[in-house]
């Protein structure tokens, strides 16, 4: 798998773990930023390079990282085509592949231990979405992205 990665300077740490994670699991990865903690970023910028990445389709999914997720995943979910979903454990993580085709995952670093995030991303990475009766549920959702234009 391509996996886009991202973060403000709260989820750093964090990040910089999971890609350690998901390398040695053997996929491939992109890190968009930030890049020093010290200093103070805003968390849209980044969540909009990751969720445009994999809307593209250049990236198979994305792993967004914020003090608390939160705003990561509003601010990935602005990018049409997104369906980035906040989980701080594993079944979360299952359901929102399983059911909604999350293709980007939102973690927060302050409320998430690193092993819990680890065994979460794994969880998300090898879930796949069900389809059936969720299938339909995505296309009104995709529909509603086209409403406001």
């Amino acid at each position: 798998m391509q996996i886009a990665f991202g973060c403000d300077h709260r989820g750093l740490q964090l990040k910089q773990l999971l890609i350690n994670l998901v390398t040695d699991l053997g996929h491939t990865h992109k890190d968009f930023g930030c890049y020093y903690d010290s200093t103070r970023v805003d968390y849209p910028d980044f969540a909009q390079k990751v969720a445009e990445a994999v809307a593209s389709g250049e990236f198979d999914c994305g792993i967004l990282v914020c003090g608390s997720g939160i705003g990561m995943s509003i601010a990935a979910n602005k990018i049409k085509g997104i369906r980035a979903a906040l989980c701080h454990e594993p079944f979360a993580a299952r359901r929102a592949r399983q059911h909604t085709g999350a293709n980007v995952l939102c973690l927060g670093q302050d409320f998430v231990g690193h092993e819990l995030a680890a065994e979460t991303v794994q969880t998300f990475l090898s879930t796949e979405f069900e389809g059936g009766r969720h299938a339909q549920r995505l296309e009104k959702i995709s529909a509603l992205e086209s409403s406001g234009e």
